[in-house]
């Protein structure tokens, strides 16, 4: 029982860093078309940053679990 609850939380970190980089993204873009470059590489990048490490995060937690 604790490895499925251990793998689901790390299906949610994955799924979390994913939705994180993907409001990054669609904030950026929303920003660049209102003519904010800067401000708009600069959300980009910390929303890559914070959603590529949980997502390796749940990504590694799972490995170390093993096979489902």
């Amino acid at each position: 029982m604790k490895v499925k609850v251990l793998w689901g939380f790390a299906k949610l970190l994955e799924g979390a860093g994913l939705l994180i980089i993907l409001v990054g993204v669609l904030w950026s873009v929303a920003l660049g078309l209102h003519d904010q470059g800067l401000e708009s590489m600069g959300i980009e990048f910390r929303a890559l940053g914070a959603g590529a490490a949980l997502f390796v995060l749940g990504w590694l937690l799972e490995r170390s679990l093993g096979s489902r």
